[in-house]
C-alpha cells in the first residue's frame, strides 16, 4: 500500500511539473511583442508654397469628376437611348429576364464606348494631352473637352426641347448655339433622347403585338380559353426575331440613328 501511495504521489508530482512547463511555454509564446497597428489620420497643414495648394485643388477636382462620372456617362452620351431600346426589345418579345439585365447593361455600355470613341479621341487630342504637357490651363482643358460633347448633344437635341429649357431658365434667344449654356443643353438632350427611345420602342412592339393578336384570335376561335396565348406566341416571336436577324437590325439602327 505504501509503495502504491508513493507511486501515486510521484505520478501526481510529475503531472504538475508537466503542466507548469506547458503553461510557462505558452506564456512565452503569447508574450512575444505585438505587431504595431498603424494609425491613420487626416491632417490639414499649412502649405509651404502655392504649388502645393494648386496640387490639392487638382486632386479635389479629380475626385469630384470621378464621383459624377457615372452620371456623365449615362446622361451625356447615347447610353440612355440604347438601354431603353434594348429593354423595350426584351419586353416586346416577353422573354421575362432573358437576356438578363446585366447582359443588357454590358451591351449598352460597350455600344456607348463604340459610339463615343471618336469624341473621346478628340477630347484626348485637344484637351487631355495638351493639359498633361502643360500647354494649356485646367480651365482651357475643360472648355476644349466640352466642345465635342456639346456638338454631339446639339445634333441629337430637338429645337423644341431646347427652347423649353431656355424659356424655363428665363434666358434670351441666343444668336449662336455657342451662347447656349451647358446647364440648359443637358436636360434638353436627355428628354430628346427619352422621346426618341420611346418612339423606337413603339415601332419595335408593333410586329410582336400582331403576333399576339393572331395567336389570341386563333385560340379563341378554337375554344381554347384556358390556354395562355403568351405561351403559344412566344415561340413565334422568337422565330420571327431570329429569321429577320433582329439583333443585327436593332443594333445597326441604334448606332446609325445617332447624327
Amino acid at each position: 500500500m505504501i509503495n502504491n501511495s508513493r507511486k501515486t504521489n510521484k505520478i501526481l508530482i510529475l503531472n504538475i511539473i508537466i503542466i507548469m512547463l506547458f503553461l510557462s511555454f505558452s506564456w512565452q509564446v503569447h508574450a512575444e511583442p505585438n505587431i504595431p497597428i498603424p494609425r491613420l489620420g487626416l491632417t490639414i497643414d499649412e502649405a509651404e508654397n502655392p504649388q502645393q495648394v494648386a496640387s490639392s485643388i487638382q486632386i479635389l477636382f479629380l475626385i469630384t469628376i470621378l464621383s459624377i462620372a457615372p452620371s456623365i456617362l449615362i446622361m451625356m452620351t447615347g447610353f440612355t437611348r440604347i438601354i431603353i431600346v434594348l429593354s423595350f426589345v426584351r419586353n416586346a418579345i416577353a422573354t421575362q429576364q432573358t437576356p438578363p439585365t446585366q447582359v443588357l447593361i454590358g451591351l449598352a455600355l460597350f455600344l456607348t464606348f463604340f459610339l463615343m470613341s471618336p469624341i473621346a479621341a478628340e477630347i484626348n487630342q485637344t484637351a487631355i494631352q495638351p493639359y498633361l504637357a502643360e500647354e494649356i490651363s485646367d480651365t482651357e482643358a475643360i472648355n476644349n473637352a466640352l466642345v465635342p460633347i456639346r456638338e454631339f448633344m446639339f445634333r441629337q437635341t430637338r429645337e423644341k426641347d431646347l427652347a423649353l429649357f431656355m424659356e424655363l431658365a428665363n434666358n434670351e434667344a441666343p444668336e449662336e448655339i455657342e451662347d447656349i449654356p451647358t446647364s440648359t443643353l443637358i436636360p434638353a438632350f436627355i428628354i430628346s433622347e427619352l422621346k426618341t427611345a420611346f418612339q423606337l420602342g413603339f415601332i419595335l412592339f408593333l410586329p410582336f403585338i400582331v403576333i399576339d393578336m393572331v395567336v389570341a384570335s386563333t385560340l379563341m376561335s378554337m375554344g381554347m380559353m384556358m390556354l395562355p396565348p403568351v405561351m403559344i406566341s412566344l415561340p413565334f416571336k422568337l422565330l420571327l426575331f431570329i429569321m429577320v436577324d433582329g439583333w443585327n437590325i436593332i443594333i445597326g439602327s441604334l448606332i446609325t440613328g445617332f447624327k
